[in-house]
Parts: structure tokens; sequence; C-alpha cells
């Protein structure tokens, strides 16, 4: 699953344009991680965005979200 992962992301974003700095890549990763979990609809779980998925699933369990990482 990791490689799908990697794969979509070059093609979408690093190998889409020429970076003249390390800074400009950085930004762009930033904003394509927050675009690929919070806005990008995804078609097996019901064309919502991954995180408001997510949400929903722990509202309903009433189980806490995880924090981060440990």
């Amino acid at each position: 699953m990791a490689e799908a992962l990697n794969g979509t992301f070059k093609a979408e974003l690093i190998h889409r344009r020429t970076w003249r700095t390390r800074d400009q890549v950085e930004y762009a990763i930033v904003k394509w991680i927050g675009w690929y979990n919070h806005r990008r609809l995804h078609s097996a779980i019901d064309d919502v965005p991954p995180a408001e998925y997510e949400a929903t699933y722990y509202r309903s369990t009433n189980t806490p979200a995880p924090t981060g990482a440990r």
C-alpha cells in the first residue's frame, strides 16, 4: 500500500514540475498531504475525504480518536 501512495505522490506532485528550492518542495508536500487527507474524495469510503470518514467512525463508536504518534 505504501508503494501505491508513493507512486501517486510522485506522479501527482513531484514529477509534474521543476523545483528550484528545497523550501518549494517542502511547502508543496505539506499542501498535498493536507489535500490528500482532508479534501480528496475517496470512492471506497462513499466519496468522502479520509479525515471526515475517520472522524465519523470515531463519533459512531464512542472511541476516542488517536491523538498522534507515540
